[in-house]
């Protein structure tokens, strides 16, 4: 499934754990954000509870660093409101449930200039995140 942005793809519908294709070397200095399924659920807002599957991976290394599919567990958080990195906040809230999302996510939006390094997250890091928003509670 191409994801609107050229130099990366995804491969998996909604629901399946997805692969992720990036098609270049440098990676995109500004957070971008690119919906690959609509959902025809309910809107998340801010401020609200999530419950989404994600699967995350650092560009520069193609290596995953996290993912609640391979879990097999989705997890469940506010959003909207700080308790997440900032591209996460910003990328999620408007979407629907249904929705799968690709987020690209520099360091400013991630976990700043220190990182996180006990999951493998150096300062210079850019995410690569798929999200599957499955519930919204208000």
């Amino acid at each position: 499934m191409s994801s609107g942005l050229d130099y990366i793809v995804v491969d998996k519908n909604f629901a399946g754990a997805p692969d992720v294709q990036i098609k270049r070397s440098k990676h995109p200095e500004n957070f971008e954000v690119a919906e690959l399924t609509t959902g025809t659920g309910p809107v998340v807002t801010s401020g609200s509870t999530i419950e989404v599957n994600y699967h995350g991976q650092i560009w520069q290394r193609l290596e995953v660093f996290d993912s609640s599919f391979y879990n097999e567990e989705t997890v469940k958080f506010p959003i909207g409101v700080g308790s997440v990195i900032k591209g996460w906040d910003e990328g999620l809230v408007g979407k629907t449930v249904g929705s799968r999302i690709l987020l690209i996510i520099p360091p400013e939006y991630g976990y700043g200039k220190d990182g996180m390094l006990q999951a493998g997250i150096f300062p210079e890091d850019v995410l690569v995140f798929v999200v599957d928003i499955i519930a919204v509670k208000k």
